[in-house]
């Protein structure tokens, strides 16, 4: 799905998009073709999942504010999540999804 509007309402002008179970809001049309921009957001829906959804948002959240109290610093703090590690180290390994264990975000923690 495609939401400029959406995408900053809920991240400002920060990100190129988003996921929220079960779908992924993107800032323009061009990201569709980015697969490597693709593959991180798939493995932030396997990590949601994994989660059971709720509980993904809820640890997101709680680390965030954890690393932002720490470092007082927006960007800094979203680099530092778990999460986003797992994804950011592993985008650009097309594969990465097909060869993942469970809760290898874990290792980022």
């Amino acid at each position: 799905m495609v939401s400029q509007t959406l995408l900053k309402i809920l991240t400002g002008k920060f990100a190129a998009g988003i996921t929220l179970w079960p779908f992924v809001i993107l800032r323009n049309h061009a990201l569709k073709e980015n697969a490597v921009f693709l593959n991180h957001e798939k493995i932030h829906l396997k990590q949601q999942a994994e989660l059971l959804i709720v509980f993904f948002y809820l640890w997101y959240g709680i680390e965030y504010v954890a690393h932002w109290c720490r470092l007082k610093n927006k960007k800094q703090a979203y680099y530092r999540i778990s999460f986003e590690r797992e994804a950011y180290a592993n985008e650009t390994n097309l594969r990465y999804l097909e060869k993942r264990k469970m809760f290898a975000f874990w290792r980022y923690v």
